[in-house]
């Protein structure tokens, strides 16, 4: 492999390192202690990301593989996007509908404190109606920043050297595991959710459906997740 390609390699899985490190950091923060902001949101937090953006399309530039392989063309852009949205839709409607039992039901009541943390829901739920504005900008950096690295360099990009569906799977767990500060449920379905984002990507060959399939998933969450924010405090109240 060329050097360009071994540099995105090494940058690729190195960034990965780091954002599971600081998701892990972050996630002991939220169960330690309330904070008074929505992280999402903060200068801090969209500068941070708008960098680590800049970081992936540079290691995407100097790997010197044709842009289709990393996803960053498509063929036919208004049905990338409605297929985008309609798996937003199937990925995060019936992801709602178990984590609303999961929280509500009595038989599971003894593993809930496993299944479910409801802390990082809270947080970047708007807290006014300017945040309704902030919060789904926000979520264009972080959708872009992941698709970028899940999607586009850690299965586009090392497809080179491995079947396509296999990097889909194991980065979807590793996916999922960034969530860990969810709990148990937020690990499996975002490992599920990372799955279908992958296939979608590896079958349309663009990036740009799963972009719009997880931002759509992130709107949809904030959205029901809202219409339950008492019983999500009630149960982030308990854990404290």
């Amino acid at each position: 492999m060329s050097p360009g390609w071994l540099i995105m390699a090494a940058g690729s899985l190195g960034l990965l390192a780091f954002l599971c490190w600081a998701t892990y950091r972050s996630g002991l923060l939220l169960r330690a202690v309330d904070i008074p902001f929505n992280v999402l949101t903060s200068p801090p937090e969209m500068l941070a990301r708008l960098a680590l953006i800049a970081v992936c399309v540079g290691l995407g530039l100097v790997s010197g593989l044709p842009p289709a392989q990393l996803g960053w063309t498509s063929a036919d852009q208004a049905l990338d996007v409605v297929l985008g949205l309609a798996a937003g839709v199937f990925i995060q409607v019936p992801l709602t509908l178990v984590t609303s039992w999961a929280i509500q039901s009595d038989a599971l009541a003894r593993w809930r404190d496993r299944l479910y943390d409801p802390r990082v829901a809270l947080n970047i739920l708007p807290r006014n109606r300017r945040q309704w504005l902030t919060v789904p900008l926000a979520f264009v950096s972080a959708v872009v920043l992941e698709e970028l690295l899940f999607r586009s360099l850690l299965v586009g990009g090392l497809s080179a050297v491995a079947p396509a569906w296999l990097l889909a799977a194991g980065f979807a767990l590793v996916f999922g595991l960034v969530h860990w500060p969810q709990g148990m449920l937020g690990v499996v379905a975002t490992a599920v959710a990372g799955f279908l984002l992958a296939g979608l990507f590896i079958a349309r060959g663009s990036l740009l459906p799963p972009l719009v399939a997880h931002y759509a998933v992130n709107v949809i969450q904030v959205v029901l997740a809202s219409r339950q924010r008492e019983t999500l405090e009630t149960l982030g109240y308990a854990r404290r």
